[in-house]
């Protein structure tokens, strides 16, 4: 039997995940009505407020980030109301498809895959609104299907500036890799997932609400069970949760959110833009093409565009030949691009290794010479400790 070699996890998630994390996961499980994980939720949303950077209830659901995104809505919105979504990618695409499934009316402002959202879109339309209309403003913070990360704080203005309408931020792939101070920014609703940013793997996902944000789900008629943020919320203030919960993974949230808080918030989006910046430069010294604008790459994950190079096939040899794990592309970028995931549990030496081996198969491939392999080397330590 082969011994089964390891598989280095270099996309936008799940992400790779520290030791510690690994060992709190295999604790022996406690009673989620037990004070001893009251206490551990006690910890955990603490830290949770820390990372997200707000006074607000930040809730955690049993789910992936799609389900918090979900309860955003479900909470907050009712049949018929009209919003706005932003779509430049797969997963603004799909808060458009949750919103008309619920039977929102929907106003799309979207951009080509691989742009940014323009802020004056959002804007013209929130201004033009006279009779306050619209209910709430839906968009991806990092759009990781194409690299791209949109304007956030200039979008959360005009959204303020409406006084009406409710922000609801995918924040999945933003919170712990880029500052999203939800507070400052005045952010209502704010979706994450735990096998991003977190460091853990997939199953939690956590909510922020602010207080506009719960008056808001006061007229919300929009059906809801396990979604329900008024259970989560009522449980929180004795550090419980409505459902069973996955304890384990609570367990590797509390080591995760420990290790985060030592290494302090500055010095984790430092290290993530330090990382997009010895990849993205790196790529361009291999004569690879970003997917996204340069100026709006996001924190979490890097898209290349492979013109002549099939993506598929040139992620199959570099898993083969490297164990490490490349995205690919999505819907009509499937064999387009390929995409590196730099978010969560990474250091200087997997950046060093993935540019490495990007710049091996295309020395294969007789795409470049060895001189433009090591100058691809160079140019990325330039942005690394």
């Amino acid at each position: 039997m082969a011994i089964q070699e390891k598989l280095s996890l270099m996309i936008p998630g799940p992400t790779p995940v520290p030791e510690k994390v690994l060992q709190a996961l295999g604790k022996h499980p406690i009673g989620h009505r037990s004070k001893d994980f009251q206490d551990l939720v006690k910890i955990t949303t603490e830290n949770l407020k820390w990372l997200h950077q707000t006074n607000n209830d930040v809730l955690t659901i049993t789910g992936s980030g799609t389900a918090a995104m979900e309860a955003g809505i479900i909470n907050s919105l009712s049949k018929g109301d009209k919003v706005i979504c932003g779509e430049n990618g797969k997963f603004g695409q799909r808060w458009v498809k949750v919103a008309k499934e619920f039977g929102l009316e929907v106003i799309e402002i979207g951009a080509e895959w691989g742009k940014p959202l323009n802020p004056e879109d959002f804007k013209k339309i929130l201004e033009e609104d006279k009779q306050k209309e619209i209910k709430a403003v839906i968009l991806t913070h990092s759009e990781t299907s194409t690299g791209v990360i949109n304007d956030l704080q200039m979008i959360s203005t005009h959204i303020r500036n409406h006084k009406k309408a409710l922000s609801i931020i995918d924040c999945v792939t933003s919170i712990g890799a880029c500052s999203v101070p939800v507070d400052e920014w005045k952010l209502d609703i704010v979706a994450s997932g735990s096998q991003k940013g977190y460091m853990i793997p997939p199953g939690l996902s956590f909510i922020s609400m602010s207080e506009k944000a719960w008056q808001a789900s006061e007229d919300s008629n929009l059906p809801k069970f396990y979604l329900n943020l008024k259970s989560y919320r009522k449980s929180l203030l004795s550090n419980s949760n409505p459902y069973t919960p996955a304890v384990n993974l609570v367990f590797a949230l509390d080591q995760s959110l420990k290790m985060m808080r030592e290494e302090g918030l500055e010095n984790i989006f430092a290290r993530h833009n330090r990382h997009k910046l010895a990849v993205s430069k790196a790529a361009k010294t291999l004569n690879l093409n970003l997917f996204a604008d340069e100026e709006h790459l996001s924190p979490a994950v890097t898209a290349i565009a492979t013109d002549d190079i099939d993506a598929e096939d040139f992620r199959k040899k570099i898993k083969n030949k490297f164990d490490i794990l490349l995205a690919g592309g999505q819907d009509h970028l499937k064999g387009e691009i390929f995409r590196v995931g730099h978010l969560g549990y990474v250091n200087d030496r997997d950046i060093i290794s993935v540019i490495s081996a990007i710049s091996n198969t295309l020395l294969d491939q007789k795409k470049i010479t060895a001189q433009q392999a090591g100058e691809a080397l160079a140019v990325a330590s330039k942005y690394l400790k």
